[in-house]
């Protein structure tokens, strides 16, 4: 290119041929080129541009689909972190709950082991009574047997044939004798 420009210079400077016949300049080679790109306008401008306005299309069409992926994805980011922030709220929820369970839990539990200790105590105490109801019983028999027992020995210790014979001669006397 600088040696174009350096050309172009000196052919103006020293005024000698004229510049459209000045040697390397070759002013037919740039009409030429100049015809063949004209020529290549000519035939590609309709076809280029209408590939180049349907690839416009076609980026545009991109453009608006991917503008609306973006909207989707950030409806469903959304969505997300709402559910998310939901199942913060209910976890939260859920371990009160757990938490309020366990309480009534543990206070049904305390509560059945206290009516479960009662009517075992009650339960203890009715067999504490029976069991001394028949103690006692037990003891009266046993006393009055002993009872029975001293007395007949004291009796035998007492009674001799003499007073037996006079004890038997009452007794019959009293019931109204002997026939």
């Amino acid at each position: 290119m600088l040696a174009f420009i350096h050309s172009f210079i000196l052919m103006f400077a020293e005024g000698g041929a004229p510049w459209w016949n000045y040697p390397g300049f070759e002013a037919w080679k740039f009409l030429n080129l100049t015809i063949f790109v004209l020529i290549l306008v000519y035939l590609l401008k309709k076809p280029l541009s209408s590939a180049f306005k349907a690839k416009r299309e076609a980026i545009r069409a991109e453009l608006i689909k991917a503008e609306e992926e973006k909207q989707a994805a950030l409806n469903q980011l959304t969505l997300a972190e709402a559910k998310l922030a939901r199942i913060e709220s209910e976890l939260d929820e859920i371990v009160e709950n757990a938490k309020q369970e366990a309480e009534e839990e543990k206070a049904r539990i305390l509560r059945e082991a206290e009516e479960e200790a009662n009517r075992l105590r009650t339960q203890a105490e009715n067999e504490i009574e029976r069991q001394a109801q028949l103690v006692r019983l037990e003891l009266r028999r046993f006393s009055a047997e002993e009872s029975v027992r001293l007395a007949e020995e004291k009796i035998k210790q007492n009674i001799n044939a003499a007073k037996d014979a006079r004890l038997v001669k009452a007794n019959l006397k009293s019931i109204g004798g002997l026939n």
